[in-house]
């Protein structure tokens, strides 16, 4: 699949993106806004989520029930999700169905309701989704990871917010948060698949060209001075799950290709350096992977395991071991050139996707303010030598430096 790329941003600064894909019979889009969690003051945790709910109640001129079912009854799906920098209404439908699509997506953005009835309803919905998240045990370690490694700042806060916050919202919040956040040169639509970008900016044109624009909106730029933390929870699990990792690097940073690398060798699949030593040869879990997450200017690493309690520092033990024989010898050629070919595979098979596809339009727009190019990222995967690796992984895997996070079965008796 060619990228046939094309952009239009209006004088309100509404950006649309789209990439025409002429063999499939499909196409995902969505709004995205450049608003997330991070966004909200203390008072307002969980906002930004609880909007995107809410969003879905009706309109003025569509019931809860017609949003939905009018997406679904011409073949398509509907949902929404907010992180902590953005939150996405998005839909996939049949090419021929697009029209309608814009139309219902549009209407949703430009013209709630938020009736009063909903608006109490939803708030028991998202308490249910927090209690949902809290008998996961991976999402619950996770949390509390996250809530260490940005102590004091809105990243290190729950996207869903906390009950109290959330029984706070009223209509006049939402439609405050709204005028703030959701002016025009905050949206994005990124639409791929089998497009018309000139159609496409028509229809944004009759809906968006008259949105008004805002007053520029920042995140809580200073994030506090990282200091590795080491947190105990307890519940009622069989499980002892276990959470090791740092502060990381930004989405522009210039190491950031050595940190996927790095990752990739470290624990991004079966093949990996965690995997194949602490389940394959000690048989100690059944899980162990390692992950990244990247935000506009920081980030963070972190490897998770669940494990039996009895083998918790036999895994501690194993897991610093391999931070310290890649941060101490060069990754050999082949190793390192078979995780640049699965990373690129990774990149190149999530493209036959075209919801992935239209992820990446809008991120490349959010972050860079372009469009990136995959042969651009091939080549700066390719272009990280073992010598760059391996002087980025002996400062960034110092065991002084990483936060653990463990959640251990309560005792029961």
């Amino acid at each position: 699949m060619q990228e046939q790329v094309k952009q239009t941003k209006l004088e309100n600064g509404f950006v649309i993106i789209t990439e025409h894909i002429p063999t499939v019979r499909s196409v995902s889009g969505g709004i995205w806004v450049k608003t997330g969690s991070r966004y909200e003051t203390a008072e307002q945790a969980g906002i930004t989520h609880f909007l995107e709910h809410m969003l879905f109640k009706g309109t003025k001129k569509r019931s809860a029930f017609d949003i939905v079912s009018e997406i679904e009854a011409r073949g398509g799906y509907m949902n929404a999700f907010t992180s902590n920098e953005y939150t996405a209404y998005y839909v996939r439908c049949l090419d021929t169905e697009l029209s309608t699509a814009l139309d219902v997506i549009s209407d949703m953005i430009l013209n709630p309701t938020f009736p009063a009835d909903e608006l109490e309803k939803e708030k028991k919905v998202v308490i249910e989704e927090m209690k949902m998240y809290r008998d996961s045990p991976e999402d619950y370690v996770f949390e509390e990871f996250i809530g260490q490694v940005f102590n004091g700042h809105p990243l290190g806060r729950p996207i869903i917010g906390f009950e109290n916050t959330v029984n706070a919202f009223n209509r006049d919040q939402l439609y405050q948060f709204m005028d703030t956040h959701y002016r025009a040169d905050n949206l994005i639509m990124a639409i791929a698949g089998n497009v018309n970008h000139d159609e496409v900016v028509k229809h944004m044109e009759n809906y968006f060209g008259n949105h008004p624009t805002g007053t520029q909106v920042s995140r809580q730029e200073i994030i506090p001075t990282y200091v590795k933390r080491e947190s105990k929870l307890q519940k009622e699990i069989e499980q002892t799950h276990l959470v090791m990792g740092r502060r990381s690097l930004s989405s522009s940073d210039p190491d950031r290709f050595k940190l996927l690398l790095m990752n990739m060798i470290l624990g991004g699949g079966m093949s990996s350096r965690l995997h194949q030593n602490v389940r394959e040869k000690y048989g100690y879990c059944y899980t162990i992977n390692s992950s990244i997450q990247s935000y506009y200017d920081t980030g963070f690493f972190a490897i998770y395991t669940g494990t039996d309690e009895e083998y918790v520092e036999h895994v501690k033990e194993l897991v610093y071991a391999e931070l310290d024989k890649m941060a101490s010898e060069p990754v050999p050629d082949q190793e390192l050139q078979n995780s640049k070919t699965q990373l690129k595979g990774m990149l190149l098979l999530g493209q036959e996707n075209m919801s992935n596809r239209m992820t990446r339009l809008a991120k490349s727009e959010m972050y860079y303010n372009r469009y990136v190019p995959l042969d651009e990222i091939e080549r700066d995967i390719d272009a990280v030598t073992a010598e760059d690796l391996h002087a980025f992984c002996a400062e960034f895997l110092k065991k002084e430096l990483f936060t653990e996070t463990v959640l251990i079965p309560s005792n029961n008796d």
